[in-house]
C-alpha cells in the first residue's frame, strides 16, 4: 500500500497507463512543461515527450475535438479541461459528437477517451472556477460519468476509464486534491465503472453522495452516531452514469430512509435521479420521504469566504437534514 492524496493518485494512474499502453496520450492547457495548473500531469512531459503530452491553445472545443479524432483513429487520449467551468465551449463536441459517435456509426467507430473535469467549490475560485456541472453530462446518453472521492478510487476508476471503449467524463473535486492521504493498493488495481461503495454501514438512514460529499457525509455520520445514536449508512455512488441501482436500493431496504447529498444546485441536480430511482423501485421500503440536500438557488459559488461557506454543503448541513429525516 502507498499513502497518496487524490492528486497523486490521478497522476499515478496516468503514468501507469501511459507506460502500459503507448496509445495513451494527454492533451490540454498547460499540461506539458508546466505539469497542469494543479500539478496533475507534473513529470509526464519530461518522461513521455511532447508527442504524447500535448500543450494546446486555450480552445476547449479544439481539445475535445482533437481528442475525439485521436480516439477514433486508435489512440487513447486523456483530455483535461483545466476547470470544469471551461467545458461549455466544448459542449457541442462532447454532447453532439463524442457521445453519439458509436450510435451514429452503427458501432463502426468508438471514442475511447477520457475528459478530466476538475470541479467544485470551497477553494475560493468564485463564479468561473467552482462549478459542479456534472448533471449536464449525466443527462447525455453515450457518456459515462464518474466522480471518485478517495485516492484508491481516483486511481482505480481513472485506469478503468482510460481502458474503456467509450467516452468517460472524469470529475475530480478540486477541494479533495490535497485534502488528505490514504492507502492506495499497489499493482494493477482497477475499480469497475458502475459500482458504488458502502463507505460506512448503518441501519437508521442512508446517505447517498459522491466526490467531496463522501467526506462530509462520513463526518456527519460520526456526529449523528455520537450525539444522537443515529447510525447512518454512507453510500458513495462514485459512478453517476451508469448508476449502481442495486446497491442504492439494497441500502434503502436496510435503513428505510434516504438522504441524497450533492454540492450542485438542488433543483434539477443529479440527486433527483437517485431520488426518483428510489421512489419508483424502492417505495415499499421507505419509512420517510426521499430527501435531497443540494446547493442553494444562486447561479454559482460566490467568492467572498462567508458567502462561499453559506453556499457549500458541509457536515453540519448534512447532520441537520439527517436529524429531520430520522424523526419521521
Amino acid at each position: 500500500m502507498a499513502e497518496l492524496n487524490i492528486l497523486e493518485a490521478i497522476r499515478l494512474a496516468m503514468d501507469e497507463e501511459m507506460e502500459r499502453d503507448e496509445r495513451v496520450m494527454v492533451l490540454g492547457e498547460d499540461v506539458g512543461r508546466k505539469g497542469g495548473v494543479f500539478g496533475a500531469t507534473d513529470g509526464l512531459w519530461a518522461k513521455y515527450g511532447d508527442k504524447r503530452v500535448l500543450d494546446t491553445p486555450l480552445t476547449e472545443a479544439m481539445i475535445a475535438g482533437a481528442a475525439a479524432g485521436a480516439a477514433i483513429y486508435g489512440l487513447r487520449p486523456i483530455a483535461e479541461m483545466q476547470f470544469a467551468d471551461f467545458a461549455y465551449p466544448a459542449f457541442n463536441q462532447i454532447v453532439s459528437e463524442i457521445s453519439r459517435m458509436r450510435y451514429r456509426s452503427n458501432g463502426t467507430f468508438g471514442v475511447p477517451m477520457v475528459i478530466r473535469m476538475p470541479y467544485g467549490g470551497g477553494v475560493h475560485g468564485a463564479l468561473y472556477h467552482s462549478q459542479s456541472n456534472e448533471t449536464y453530462f449525466t443527462s447525455t446518453v453515450g457518456l459515462k460519468v464518474v466522480a471518485p472521492g478517495t485516492p484508491a478510487d481516483a486511481r482505480g476508476l481513472l485506469k478503468a476509464a482510460i481502458r474503456d471503449p467509450d467516452p468517460v467524463m472524469f470529475f475530480e473535486h478540486k477541494k479533495t486534491y490535497r485534502l488528505f492521504k490514504a492507502e492506495v493498493p499497489e499493482g494493477d488495481e482497477v475499480v469497475e465503472i458502475g459500482t458504488a461503495d458502502v463507505a460506512r454501514p448503518g441501519k437508521h438512514l442512508s446517505i447517498f453522495c459522491y466526490g467531496y460529499m463522501r467526506h462530509c457525509a462520513l463526518e456527519a455520520a460520526e456526529t449523528l452516531a455520537r450525539e444522537d445514536g443515529i447510525e447512518a449508512e454512507v453510500v458513495d455512488v462514485r459512478t453517476l452514469r451508469p448508476l449502481d441501482t442495486a446497491t442504492v436500493l439494497a441500502s434503502v431496504e436496510r435503513t428505510g430512509k434516504a438522504l441524497v447529498v450533492h454540492e450542485a444546485n438542488r433543483f434539477g441536480g443529479y440527486g433527483a435521479e437517485i431520488a426518483a430511482t428510489i421512489a419508483e423501485q424502492g417505495f415499499e421500503h421507505l419509512d420517510g420521504p426521499v430527501t435531497r440536500l443540494g446547493g442553494p438557488e444562486v447561479p454559482a459559488v460566490p467568492y467572498h469566504h462567508a458567502l462561499e461557506d453559506w453556499f457549500m454543503i458541509g457536515p453540519d448541513k448534512i447532520v441537520a437534514a439527517a436529524r429531520t429525516l430520522a424523526a419521521y
